[in-house]
């Protein structure tokens, strides 16, 4: 997996809300990352929870397996395999798994949040990676737009 800003080729990834998602073990695993968003796979087991945070990008999780609590700035929701939940830049959020078997979900930031070679096998792991300043998105994941733009790396043409 690249480190650098994504190439222009199509990022397949089938059976998202069924197969794959249901063989993850993985607590968190970066699947994509690009120039404005990053996909993330995320395992929440049995009684566990992604722990109560904030970030400053947007979120957007589509729950593929198990069912959940989630709080979103102190608002309880019930969530199951096949719902959508946003989080706003700036919002108090957890989720839960309140089932008998794992959560599982996949997220989009935007933009990123995680370094695109994160792997974590569990959220301890995670939030130790985190504190350290370990896992962190790409200086270039955070440009704006104009600047990206002007190095090259979007082209309205669609050429490269």
């Amino acid at each position: 997996m690249s480190s650098g800003p994504p190439k222009h080729e199509m990022q397949y990834f089938p059976n998202m809300t069924a197969a794959m998602p249901s063989k993850s073990g993985e607590f968190r695993r970066v699947l994509w990352t690009g120039l404005y968003s990053q996909v993330v796979l995320m395992t929440v087991p049995v009684g566990g929870d992604i722990g109560d945070e904030v970030h400053t990008v947007d979120q957007a999780l589509t729950f593929t397996s198990g069912v959940g609590k989630a709080t979103i700035n102190g608002k309880d929701q019930d969530v199951k395999a096949g719902d959508l939940m946003v989080v706003p830049a700036g919002t108090q959020h957890q989720f839960v798994n309140t089932g008998p078997t794992p959560l599982i979900l996949y997220t989009i930031y935007s933009p990123a949040e995680h370094d695109p070679k994160t792997v974590h096998q569990t959220k301890e792991e995670g939030d130790e990676e985190e504190e350290n300043g370990k896992d962190e998105a790409p200086d270039w994941s955070q440009r704006p737009k104009e600047e990206n733009e002007k190095k090259g790396l979007v082209n309205t043409s669609g050429k490269y």
